[in-house]
């Protein structure tokens, strides 16, 4: 901080000395530099508040997330071969399927939005009430599940498994010690396998790898506001959230701006603690500007109308115009992809 100090302290003097022009030019030069030093101020402050998404250990080529990523693809899991993982959570539209609800086997919606698997693996917990601990455990949910995939059984899902030549050779492969081992414990932990490469980085790693240049000034400034508004208060870390419990709405009913048919107490529903009455998991920034309608219900479409529900009902601020579309700019950078050879 000297540095800056001493050298804005000699710009001013020389300036005071000095024709017109020269003290044109070196009034630039200061804005220039009064710029950069804040820039390295915000550089530090936000890489000790996000940080860099790991990298992606494995391959698809692994057997175990070979036979995960057929498996996520795979129709033959729902009861009457119409859906698979995908068909809710599609990689090619940033793991989701951009619905408020989504249709299950027998046409019935979902009662909650379907979040993204992209870089899910890192969250804290599964689903929005975060009642499953990990990727592995929350991908055996849906397979059953009535409204969803609506399969009887595990044991149905393993005798219809059993039955393909192709899922026989690749389970064998998979899971070589086992002379069983077509059993649905391998088939979660296949299908986690591949959903733990589903990463996806952005510019914005880039930027917190050490490359200043990676990210604009105007992004740099939307993050500021980011910053300054409050957003870290839930929104930190490598994910920019997924990794603690937050109530929707601590200032305001959350139902009252969102407009939500349904009101929807969260946690509560899992534990059954007053504690935790519409509480939910904080989701994850990454690719929130291709992941809507957002929140748990789906009930907002505009990334905009959420970024200003969420000054109102969790920061009781009424952010500007000016101020959202900085925070937008932001977000925009972090939207990453996953590799080509995760797709189907």
């Amino acid at each position: 901080m000297r540095k800056y100090i001493v050298l804005l302290s000699s710009i001013a003097f020389l300036a005071s000395c000095g024709s017109d022009q020269e003290v044109k030019v070196i009034t630039e030069e200061t804005k220039s530099t009064v710029a950069e030093y804040k820039f390295e101020k915000l550089d530090k402050q936000a890489r000790e508040l996000f940080g860099a998404l790991p990298a992606v250990e494995g391959s698809v080529n692994d057997p175990i997330a070979k036979l995960g990523k057929a498996l996520y693809f795979e129709k033959r899991l729902s009861k009457d071969n119409k859906q698979s993982c995908n068909t809710c959570h599609n990689v090619n539209t940033y793991g989701v399927d951009n619905n408020s609800f989504s249709e299950g086997n027998d046409g019935e919606l979902g009662g909650r939005n379907s979040p993204t698997t992209f870089n899910a693996a890192l969250h804290i917990s599964q689903f929005w009430d975060g009642r499953e601990p990990d990727v592995e455990a929350q991908a055996g949910g849906p397979i059953l599940n009535p409204v969803e995939m609506a399969m009887p059984s595990e044991q149905f899902v393993i005798d219809r498994l059993s039955s393909i030549e192709e899922y026989k050779m690749m389970f064998s492969e998979a899971f070589p010690s086992s002379n069983s081992p077509i059993t649905y414990l391998n088939l979660k932990t296949a299908i986690g396998a591949y959903e733990r490469l589903l990463i996806t980085p952005s510019k914005f790693d880039k930027y917190m790898a050490g490359d200043n240049n990676a990210m604009s000034p105007k992004e740099k400034r939307g993050m500021n506001l980011f910053i300054d508004a409050g957003c870290i208060t839930c929104h930190t870390g490598p994910l920019l959230g997924g990794n603690l419990y937050q109530r929707f709405g601590l200032s305001a009913n959350y139902w009252d701006y969102t407009k939500s048919k349904n009101i929807d107490k969260g946690r509560y529903d899992v534990t059954g603690k007053e504690s935790d009455m519409y509480v939910f998991k904080v989701p994850s920034l990454r690719n929130i500007t291709k992941t809507g309608p957002y929140f748990h219900d789906g009930s907002v479409a505009s990334l905009r109308d959420a970024v200003t529900i969420m000054g109102t009902t969790q920061l009781n601020r009424n952010l500007t115009a000016k101020e959202i579309s900085g925070i937008l700019f932001f977000l925009e950078t972090l939207t990453g992809e996953v590799d080509e050879e995760l797709k189907e």
